[in-house]
This record gives structure tokens, C-alpha cells and sequence, in this order.
């Protein structure tokens, strides 16, 4: 029933208001100072010093700058601080970049799949919609990394350096998601004519463009390059004319099979594992699947990993009770509710179901503090830069943790049988408009 307000109501309500001192003084001090100003609680930080018992020592972070590259920053974090240990390289660093290209070329080529995998489908269909939306992003999964990293290997920074557009996205993303909508119009036209013929001409044309785009956007990938560092005990290392995956076999030796996504979404069923068909990147790639499981069991092999000196890469919802410029994440870092006078009780589950809250960040994590079995706070290391938080470290008490940590991944020897089982299973397929995304 449609409900018109009143002059009589809103003459209440401004009564009601007024008749209330401290409504003035929060208008007062939020007026002038913003919510998040007004509502900060200092008694959440008291507790959060920045001593850890389980740190595992790392040096300088990374800085994606303008653009929503986390997951790719991350995963090449936890690569790159076990290359240092390794091979005694302390702050040696991979090209984001140089996978970010490769991406955008793969997410170009599967989006076509989904074009005309739904081109049967009224282009208002829930489904179509979404790739029409937003074809090709900055965002992506531990798995949409390894995928490319198997692919196309790994190159240091040095050989493929961070471009304008690498560090400020969206002016490409605006041009790459025009042209890309266009071409799927086009391919949709052509398949739903039954003109199979010319799909496939049709579809080699528009990738060669997003190439070219991509080169003058990003810079011509790198084909081979010479290795060289002087490690911690101050000795040259050269190794000439590698390709990038020359580098990656040659050097690492990780299977990045080992490695399970634990996901803790409660408005899902717990001990099954979840497939994302949707956010796949690469075609014949990892496919990005997620064992959903309660939060004790991804706290529990957090806890491992660290331990067996192992960083890991997790996924939260970081803009959440969040200080950017000090770098805290604490539960109740905000006192909205005390400062508009209200009570919201949504938790994760209601959360997740209404929208509210969902994994919007990646980053790495490289200590916790345990005291009495149970932790009190992790140790964060971010890719903002090491202007923001302690020199881009963030402190996150473990309260904040459980309501707004969402996915951790790590090896399969920090989980129990039970759970590494699950993650070899069949994995449920999600529909486009899932929480999970």
C-alpha cells in the first residue's frame, strides 16, 4: 500500500527531532566533520599494537594505483616473497602488468563465448544482461591468476614496467567495454541468423582489435628477457634470454593446483563446493571454484599457513569498518548507529542476501597474534603503496575477520582430509547474480 507523507508527519518528525538535546550535537559535530569522522571509536584501536606472535618478515609493499588489479598484486605478493626467500632476493617484484595484458585479451575471448553461448536468450534475460553490463573488468580470483600465470608465465617489473594506463584504468575500461558490447551485438545478430560461417571470421577481427588496443594501451608484451639481480649476500645473478614461461618453470617449483579456495558465505550451504563459471578469464584455464565452509575452518588453516611460514591470499570487503590512512580493520571502528540514534542488526548471511556486503578486495596476509590458542589480530600487507597504514601494512582485529573476511586460499597440507576431499569434488555451479560473485 502506497503510503504519501504529510506536512502533519514531517511537522512531527522535526518536533521529535528538537525535542531531543543530543540529535544537535551530533548534527553539530557530523555536519562539520563527516559520519565517519564523528562516529570514530578510538576504544576499538586500544588493543590493536602492531606485535605479532606468527610474522612472517617481508620488506616493501606493492601499489596498484588507480586500478582494480588487487588480485593479481596478491597473488604475485605470496609468489614473490617465496621467490626472495628462495633464491635471497629481499624486495624483488613481478610485472603485474604483464598479466594484466594477457588478461584482458583472454576475458576478451571468453566473453565472446558467452555471447554466443546466450545468444538464443531475449538480450533482457538476467544472464545476458550481466555481460553486456560490464564485459571486461579490472577485478578477478586467485584461480583467474593462476590461470594466466600456467599460460603465460612470469616476467620481474624491470622487463615489463607499469604503463599510465596500467596504474589508471577506466578511461581504457570505458573504450574497451563500448567496443566489446558493439561486437557482442554483432556476434549475438550473427548467431541468432544461423550464420555460423561467419562467427568465427567475425569473432578472429574483433580480437585482433582488443590486441591492438591492449598494446597501445598497455605496451607491447614482453617476449624473452635476461634475469639479473644481485641478491642479499651481494652476489650477480645473470640468467640471459628467458621467456616468460622459461622463467616461471625454470624458478618455481610450486604446483598451483595445491592450493584451495576456502570461501565463508553463510546464505550457502557449508562443506560444498561452488563453481563461478561466469568469472572464468581463461578458456581451457583454472576454473574458479570455492569451497564454502564455516569461518573456523578458514581461521584454523589461516593459522596453519602462517605458521608453516606460509603467506596466503585472502579476499574481504575492505571498504567495511575500514581506516585507509592509518591502516585499521576492527568491527565497530564506526559508531554510526550511536551517532544517528538507530539499531541495524543485519549479520553476514542478511548481508550477503541483501547486498550489503560481499568480497570486494585481495590482499595477502603475513601475521597473526595468538594468544591462549585464539587470535586477536592479523597483520595485513596491502598493495596501496606505503603511504597508507604503517608503510602499507594494516592491522585487522579478528572480530572483522569473521564478519567481513570472505575467502582465503592456501595449501592443501593446512587443511584436514575432510576438507581437501570436498575441494576434489564436483563443483555446484552458480548462476551470474550470485552473492559469491
Amino acid at each position: 500500500m502506497a503510503h504519501e507523507l504529510s506536512f502533519e508527519e514531517l511537522a512531527n518528525f522535526q518536533k521529535n527531532y528538537e525535542n531531543d538535546k543530543a540529535n544537535k550535537i551530533a548534527e553539530m559535530a557530523t555536519v562539520t566533520n563527516g559520519v565517519q569522522k564523528a562516529s570514530y571509536n578510538t576504544e576499538v584501536t586500544r588493543d590493536l599494537n602492531r606485535n605479532f606472535s606468527i610474522e612472517i618478515k617481508t620488506d616493501n609493499v606493492t601499489d596498484q594505483k588507480q586500478s582494480g588489479r588487487c588480485w593479481l598484486f596478491a597473488a604475485l605478493n605470496v609468489l614473490r616473497h617465496d621467490f626472495a626467500k628462495k633464491y635471497k632476493t629481499k624486495n624483488f617484484t613481478f610485472s603485474q602488468s604483464y598479466l594484466f595484458f594477457w588478461d584482458r585479451i583472454e576475458r576478451a575471448n571468453i566473453y565472446f563465448d558467452h555471447i554466443l553461448e546466450t545468444a538464443d536468450q531475449d538480450i533482457d534475460d538476467r544472464t545476458v544482461k550481466f555481460y553486456l553490463r560490464a564485459p571486461d573488468t579490472d577485478g578477478g580470483q586467485w584461480h583467474m591468476a593462476v590461470s594466466l600465470i600456467r599460460k603465460y608465465g612470469l616476467v620481474p617489473s624491470y622487463a615489463y614496467g607499469e604503463s599510465f594506463t596500467a596504474n589508471a584504468t577506466a578511461a581504457f575500461n570505458t573504450a574497451l567495454n563500448m567496443k566489446l558490447r558493439e561486437d557482442g551485438l554483432v556476434l549475438r545478430k550473427l548467431a541468432r541468423e544461423g550464420k555460423k560461417g561467419e562467427i568465427e571470421a567475425k569473432r578472429t577481427e574483433f580480437l585482433n582489435e582488443v590486441y591492438r588496443m591492449a598494446v597501445i594501451a598497455f605496451g607491447e608484451p614482453v617476449q624473452k628477457f635476461d634475469l639479473e639481480y644481485t641478491n642479499d649476500d651481494g652476489k650477480y645473478q645473470l640468467d640471459e634470454d628467458l621467456t616468460p614461461l622459461d622463467f616461471w618453470k625454470k624458478y618455481f617449483t610450486d604446483d598451483l593446483d595445491d592450493y584451495v579456495v576456502l570461501f565463508n558465505a553463510p546464505d550457502h550451504e557449508f562443506d560444498k563446493l561452488y563453481a563461478l563459471p561466469f568469472e572464468d578469464n581463461v578458456v581451457g584455464g583454472k576454473p574458479v571454484q570455492f569451497l564454502n565452509t564455516k569461518i573456523e575452518n578458514l581461521k584454523d588453516a589461516a593459522i596453519a599457513s602462517l605458521k608453516g611460514g606460509d603467506i596466503f591470499w585472502f579476499g574481504c570487503d575492505v571498504g567495511k569498518e575500514s581506516d585507509r590512512q592509518k591502516g585499521i580493520l576492527a568491527k565497530d571502528l564506526y559508531q554510526t548507529d550511536t551517532l544517528f540514534g538507530i539499531e541495524t542488526k543485519l549479520d553476514k548471511k542478511e548481508r550477503l542476501l541483501t547486498g550489503a556486503s560481499g568480497s570486494t578486495h585481495a590482499m595477502t596476509m603475513v601475521g597473526v597474534d595468538v594468544v591462549d590458542g585464539k587470535p586477536r589480530k592479523w597483520k595485513v600487507e596491502n598493495s596501496w603503496g606505503a603511504k597508507v597504514g604503517e608503510n602499507g601494512y594494516f592491522i585487522m582485529d579478528d572480530a572483522w575477520f569473521d564478519e567481513y573476511l570472505f575467502k582465503v586460499v592456501v595449501k592443501k597440507k593446512y587443511l584436514p582430509k575432510k576438507l581437501v576431499e570436498l575441494s576434489e569434488g564436483k563443483a555446484t555451479p552458480v548462476p551470474v547474480w550470485d552473492s559469491m560473485g
